[in-house]
């Protein structure tokens, strides 16, 4: 059988499979889920063998240092996988929720129902938990899942498909409804994001060069997220200490995000007094900066920022500064170079803040607050498939909710249209 015509069979057994979920009982789904976290706990070494198989090939590669600790699957990491089976199996179903409900005056009641999306494709890189998760949250939305991994993680991600299969089937899974395409040819993702009909929706999960390659191949709808150039601007009425706080925690506190800061936009009637506390906690912290000349005029020993830091998405110790002379210029600099995903105002001034909320095009704005929130777990929405820099359907943190369309549901007593 071709590899056009295998992927085509696992498409169509989504859909079928997809049709079955859509019955399902919230009850009968986290019985499921909890089915799955047990065949886990109690297959252990095998993740553990299929894993040392992944890590030992990984090395033989020359992966680097940061890619095989993104690979292995230790007991910490085994542990996680196991708690986010459960506590999606605690998290309210969206699946049947009336989202709004009217009546017409010829006695039509319209209800706006929450549904399921249908088969949903999840194309990821290096982690083999995604297979755990990313299962967990489109099951419980009683969606199909075909997911494709990266081919350095294929003996753990077969693993863990296998026992979330099995540990399902017991409780009463319905066949397919998780199918892992255990090819490693790259062509089996061209084909699995062109099956229109048959996949609803691709979500790419990785680096920016696998997204692009998903979205350019695609013709089912794809959710992305590119990059995470992530701003705060210090405003002139900002409380100082407070600013330093923010955009300190922003940048340092796990700098190899989405969230973290790249660009630090500092108001030009406070950057003499601001920048050299910033500054000072930054090298205390091993912060390299880059400023434009307005910045270096202040701090003369940092780098001069170019054209390109603009754009960069360090995942580094590293940030670019740039003064600016009014929240309007700041709010211009973010909407040309940021990526739509976090960016923040450390602000007093009421007027500026509704301003900058209003005005800044992004899927989530801070007022006062570290862009380090933006993550599904701290906005109380639970385990989180990833953040989504686009416009539709999705944005910011996707959730649950987020996992699901609508449809009216329209009931009469034998009305017709004149």
């Amino acid at each position: 059988m071709s590899l056009h015509d295998e992927m085509i069979e696992m498409g169509d057994r989504a859909v079928r499979a997809a049709r079955e979920l859509a019955g399902l009982t919230t009850r009968k789904k986290n019985s499921i889920l909890e089915a799955m976290a047990e065949e886990m706990d109690s297959r252990r070494a095998e993740i553990h063998e299929e894993n040392e198989k992944d890590l030992a090939a990984g090395k033989e590669a020359g992966l680097s240092a940061a890619l095989l600790d993104r690979l292995e699957l230790t007991d910490a990491r085994i542990d996680a996988m196991i708690k986010g089976l459960r506590d999606v199996a605690v998290l309210k179903d969206p699946v049947g929720t009336k989202i709004t409900r009217w009546m017409r005056p010829n006695g039509l009641e319209i209800v706006k129902t929450r549904v399921p999306i249908g088969v949903i494709a999840i194309i990821y890189e290096s982690r083999p938990n995604v297979t755990a998760d990313a299962t967990a949250l489109c099951f419980k939305t009683s969606n199909a899942v075909i997911l494709r991994g990266g081919r350095e993680a294929i003996h753990s991600n077969r693993v863990i498909a296998d026992i979330l299969q099995a540990g399902g089937a017991r409780k009463g899974l319905p066949d397919h409804s998780i199918q892992l395409v255990t090819t490693t040819d790259r062509d089996a993702v061209r084909e699995l994001v062109q099956m229109v009909g048959r996949v609803d929706l691709a979500i790419p999960r990785g680096g920016e060069g696998l997204i692009n390659a998903v979205s350019t191949m695609a013709r089912v709808p794809v959710i992305k997220h590119y990059k995470g150039i992530c701003h705060t601007y210090i405003d002139d009425s900002a409380e100082l200490e407070m600013a330093v706080q923010v955009a300190e925690n922003a940048k340092c506190q796990r700098p190899g995000v989405c969230n973290a800061m790249e660009t630090l936009l500092v108001h030009a009637d406070i950057a003499s007094t601001f920048l050299p506390q910033f500054a000072q906690r930054m090298q205390a912290r091993g912060v390299e900066l880059r400023g434009d000349e307005a910045t270096r005029q202040v701090l003369p020993d940092i780098a001069a920022a170019t054209d390109a830091d603009w754009e960069a998405e360090y995942l580094d110790l590293i940030l670019a500064i740039r003064v600016v002379g009014h929240v309007d210029e700041a709010i211009d600099h973010i909407n040309t170079y940021g990526s739509h995903h976090s960016d923040a105002i450390v602000s007093e001034t009421e007027a500026h803040q509704k301003r900058f909320t209003q005005r800044v095009d992004s899927a989530t704005v801070y007022v006062n607050a570290s862009t380090r929130f933006t993550d599904g777990a701290e906005f109380g929405m639970g385990a989180e498939i990833g953040i989504s820099t686009d416009k539709l359907h999705a944005r910011g943190p996707m959730g649950l909710e987020e996992l699901t369309t609508y449809k009216f549901v329209v009931a009469g007593d034998g009305q017709i249209r004149e």
